[in-house]
């Protein structure tokens, strides 16, 4: 790989020497790989990279082409910031972890065969899984647990079905699935959905993310759904189901976002929510839908990340995340206050944001391939977005109620990292072409009509006099919503009541009766066959080497070395056996 270097190969590296490193020079080393990165990504030559044969099959460890390179590019810049956002940790675990999680990352996107697409999978599972358990609380702890579990469920759906797909097709390089779907696909892409949270796999999500450390949630807002949309796009463009799944998705996420208090849930079910605006893209599967889904991948990697940083910085000053236990805040961190609310005008697509110019493309893909409620339902998704993360959330974690906590700014550098990420969402939504260009397909689409603006502004106003008339409705409660995770939480306590009281009661029957009745059997039947052993079988051996033994003393008395005695023997012997032969003949 000589005109490529793979970005992944430097933060795994990255990531091995970060714990040897200390004070200044680990905060430059922390800085530095993700710049190399960035310059990595930046000069990287299309084409194939590292093909080799394992177990019969060809592989393919890096694949280089336009649809890559957005995703890529994206990543090493999050890269970049979160890093500068959790410079101010001391330990060096959560560092090792991010980094070691970006370079799966980027190992997924690159990957040309589902081998190593798979072996870096699993690497992003572990170490985002680190990010939660780093927290070091008994809610954290468990809901690592539960999120490990799901994906290493789809992990193994995942292997299962690439074994099965390579046994098929004979080759498991790693492109866009063709002919008709089957077992080994249908496995493949229950897993990218899972990764994906498209409901009702969703759930781990929102459970996870809020309970993950501060700088670890930023990290993981912005990778695990987005290489999924990248394998998805890859793997299954046009799937009629993802189109309506993604528009499920769009809807399911901004309805559960009302019902939340926990400033991180709310944003992780808007995850939920913007990535159905990339599935459905996916679905739809023409080059402007595929273009609108990698930049509205691009896009909210970078204000979602923002949007988490802000709700971290609060966390971080003040020790709290449930809306009634905030307000009051603008007075003492007007810097954050400012910052999130670009996140916000950008996630809620306002003109001139980065929203704005990347998901219009996706609902305007939808218009012109006749789907009507689809635009609809994605339209009214956007509306949902901005009533709930633009003005609720804003409001009673800044505004609304003095709640008497007057914390300061966060550390300079995570307002660093803010502001970089504010900055790039006002420059894509100003002068997108840059990001334009970086897409897969040609572009052939203009967000800044006077119609597209006046209609998103005019959606926009009606959202915020919604918001206003019914502020009372909306005022958080101190509840907890239940959510498809209902279900495995539930499954998992009749399984572990199934372990305790039936299972454990019928293991603890065998064993007594395996104590008594077939523990008294054996050792009878033991003793029966030493009896057995001793009283007839050694005896028949012993008899029958007694007769060997007593034969051979004999034949030893015949063998008396005297010449005349041999003759005569050889003699009778020839005797006898002519005189059998006479009667035999006879």
């Amino acid at each position: 790989m000589t005109e490529f270097l793979h970005p992944t190969v430097l933060f795994l590296i990255g990531a091995v020497l970060i714990p040897v490193l200390n004070g200044l020079l680990r905060r430059i080393w922390l800085l530095l790989v993700p710049v190399l990165a960035i310059i990595s990504v930046a000069t990287a030559t299309p084409g194939a990279y590292g093909s080799l044969r394992f177990l019969g099959q060809e592989i393919l460890i890096a694949r280089v082409d336009k649809l890559s390179l957005v995703f890529a590019t994206v990543f090493t810049i999050m890269s970049l910031i979160g890093m500068i956002y959790a410079l101010h940790l001391k330990r060096a675990d959560q560092h090792v972890a991010a980094f070691a999680y970006v370079g799966s990352a980027l190992g997924v996107v690159f990957a040309g065969d589902y081998l190593t697409l798979f072996l870096f999978w699993e690497g992003m599972a572990f170490a985002s899984a680190y990010l939660i358990f780093a927290k070091r609380d008994q809610a954290a702890t468990r809901a690592g647990f539960r999120y490990l579990m799901v994906h290493l469920t789809g992990g193994v759906a995942l292997l299962a079905g690439i074994v099965i797909y390579g046994a098929a097709n004979g080759s498991v390089l790693f492109g866009p699935v063709e002919g008709a779907m089957g077992v080994a696909t249908y496995l493949i892409l229950a897993a990218f959905m899972l990764n994906a949270a498209v409901p009702p796999l969703n759930a781990w999500l929102t459970d996870a993310y809020p309970e993950a450390t501060v700088t670890g949630a930023v990290f993981m807002s912005a990778f695990t759904t987005k290489t999924a949309v990248y394998v998805l796009a890859r793997a299954f463009p046009g799937t009629e189901l993802l189109v309506w799944l993604g528009t499920a998705m769009a809807i399911y996420g901004v309805i559960y976002a009302v019902l939340e208090n926990d400033c991180r849930r709310l944003l992780a079910y808007h995850i939920v929510s913007q990535v159905g605006y990339m599935v459905a893209g996916v679905g739809i599967g023409t080059e402007m839908a595929v273009n609108g889904a990698a930049s509205h991948a691009f896009a909210h990697i970078l204000y979602k990340a923002l949007l988490f940083m802000g709700a971290g910085a609060v966390i971080y000053v003040t020790g709290r995340r449930k809306l009634t236990e905030l307000g009051g805040l603008y007075r003492t961190m007007p810097l954050t206050v400012a910052l999130y609310m670009i996140g916000a005008f950008a996630i809620s697509a306002f003109p001139f944001f980065s929203g704005f110019v990347s998901k219009s493309m996706v609902v305007a893909a939808a218009g012109y391939d006749h789907r009507a409620w689809v635009m609809l339902l994605l339209t009214l998704a956007s509306s949902g977005t901005f009533l709930h993360t633009g003005l609720k959330l804003p409001y009673y974690m800044f505004f609304a109620k003095d709640s008497g906590l007057r914390p300061p700014e966060p550390p300079r550098n995570m307002l660093i990292a803010m502001s970089i990420a504010a900055a790039l969402c006002i420059g894509i939504g100003v002068y997108p072409a840059p990001l334009y260009a970086l897409l897969p397909h040609e572009v052939d689409f203009v967000p800044y009509t006077a119609q597209h603006v006046t209609e998103s502004l005019g959606i926009l106003m009606f959202t915020a006099l919604g918001f206003v008339l019914f502020l009372k409705s909306l005022d958080p409660e101190k509840t907890i919503s239940l959510d498809t995770d209902w279900v495995y939480r539930k499954g998992a306590r009749a399984f572990m009541w199934i372990a305790d009281v039936p299972v454990a009661r019928y293991e603890q029957a065998v064993s007594r009766f395996s104590e008594t009745v077939g523990l008294r059997f054996l050792h009878r039947s033991a003793n029966a066959s030493l009896r057995a052993d001793l009283g007839g079988v050694d005896a028949v051996v012993n008899g029958v080497a007694s007769t060997i033994l007593q034969g051979g003393r004999r034949l030893r008395r015949v063998q008396t070395g005297i010449v005349s005695q041999y003759a005569v023997a050889m003699v009778a012997g020839v005797v006898a056996a002519i005189a059998v032969y006479a009667v035999v003949w006879q």
